[in-house]
């Protein structure tokens, strides 16, 4: 299939410890990228490496890096239904969908020597498919806070039919209520800076502030060849402030908050 991608994405964090891989598919490759606080690593093929919303199995050793071990994914959190809501029955430029908001994990990895302890850790999973990433976008995961809160927020430029729009999609899962707010919602993007997005829908009111440290360069897709290079940062400090009538229903801090923005 000509000019296409497929990709997913799981993150794993536990403490101070922060590991995410982008597994997938382009035109002319298959590609497995490793990232972390301080580093990014791309691996030119999956080989016999495995991947699935119940766990990982790696085995990987290039050059640039060596990672192994195994993962168990527990207790899975998805959304109530499709993230792309309406817009998933038209032919979009890149299509998301997420597959848990949070779970637990179970296991060890080995990275160049050092074993990472994830047991109790907290992980994320979601999907991209399509032509290309968006042109800009800012796109934020977090849910490692002191409250059992996950929030996964996205804003970007939308090519649709001819012309083009600022769409945005965020879920917000928070004490066993899950929150939505989007373009097709009636969503007011008020505010989206590489520091800080604000969102409002009706009666809610989500804020952001983003502390962004240095990212790692990871490959992105371009009409459906890895050839643009983007900056992820896989973990930095983050405030969520959610309203609900201007009454605050949470204000939490994490320091495991993923993070992309291009403009």
């Amino acid at each position: 299939m000509g000019n296409y991608f497929d990709g997913y994405y799981y993150k794993h964090q536990k403490g101070d410890d922060v590991l995410s891989l982008v597994v997938g598919r382009s035109n002319s490759e298959e590609f497995i990228q490793v990232i972390t606080r301080d580093s990014s690593y791309n691996v030119p093929f999956i080989g016999e490496n495995y991947f699935s919303d119940k766990g990982v199995s790696l085995n990987i050793k290039t050059d640039e890096i060596s990672l192994n071990g195994d993962l168990e994914y527990r207790n899975l959190s998805p959304i109530k239904y499709d993230i792309m809501g309406p817009f998933k029955y038209f032919p979009m430029e890149c299509r998301h969908r997420i597959i848990s908001m949070r779970h637990t994990l179970e296991g060890r990895l080995k990275l160049n020597g050092k074993e990472i302890d994830f047991t109790n850790g907290l992980g994320y999973i979601e999907k991209d498919s399509g032509r290309s990433f968006p042109s800009s976008y800012v796109w934020v995961q977090a849910n490692d806070f002191d409250e059992p809160c996950s929030i996964m927020a996205s804003v970007a430029d939308i090519p649709f039919l001819g012309f083009h729009f600022k769409g945005c999609i965020c879920i917000i899962q928070y004490n066993g209520t899950e929150y939505r707010m989007a373009t097709y919602l009636g969503v007011k993007v008020i505010k989206c800076a590489k520091d800080k997005i604000i969102l409002e829908q009706g009666k809610y009111k989500l804020e952001i502030d983003i502390d962004k440290n240095n990212g790692q360069e990871l490959s992105a897709p371009s009409k459906g060849e890895m050839t643009r290079t983007i900056i992820e940062t896989a973990a930095c400090a983050g405030e969520f402030r959610f309203y609900k009538n201007d009454d605050m229903l949470f204000s939490l801090k994490s320091n495991n908050v993923s993070f992309e923005y291009e403009a």
